[in-house]
């Protein structure tokens, strides 16, 4: 089993920044990618950002937030590391990490949340105008 705990997120006003972290435990060894979602109220999940444990591939992202946010990762402390800069109102949802097993390096694989088998308790990220 693999038991995901989040921290950080909070409120800020747009433009500024946040970051989320999800420190992973018990059997990781058996995950290989680690994604980040979100979800709205009313809303869909939604793909955010995408990184591999051990690989040297940049992380994925979404067009929504490629150019503002950054995946990053510690295999030491078993933590990714999601930095949100440029935020924006619409930016406004709860996060959630998720790890899986999926080897395919590619946007279609690691947006699929299906995919994931373990996920986060979410952590909520407040944008203002």
């Amino acid at each position: 089993q693999v038991q995901l705990v989040q921290s950080g997120g909070g409120s800020v006003q747009a433009g500024g920044s946040l970051r989320v972290s999800c420190v992973a435990s018990g059997r990781t060894f058996s995950t290989h990618v680690m994604g980040w979602f979100r979800q709205a109220p009313g809303k869909e999940r939604e793909f955010v950002a995408a990184i591999w444990w051990r690989s040297d591939d940049s992380g994925y992202y979404a067009d929504s937030v490629k150019g503002r946010f950054t995946v990053s990762r510690d295999n030491v402390k078993n933590t990714v590391y999601l930095q949100m800069n440029s935020l924006k109102p619409e930016d406004t949802a709860v996060y959630y990490c998720a790890a899986g097993n999926l080897y395919a390096a590619s946007m279609y694989i690691a947006s699929r949340s299906d995919l994931y088998a373990y996920w986060g308790q979410g952590t909520q990220v407040t944008v203002s105008s």
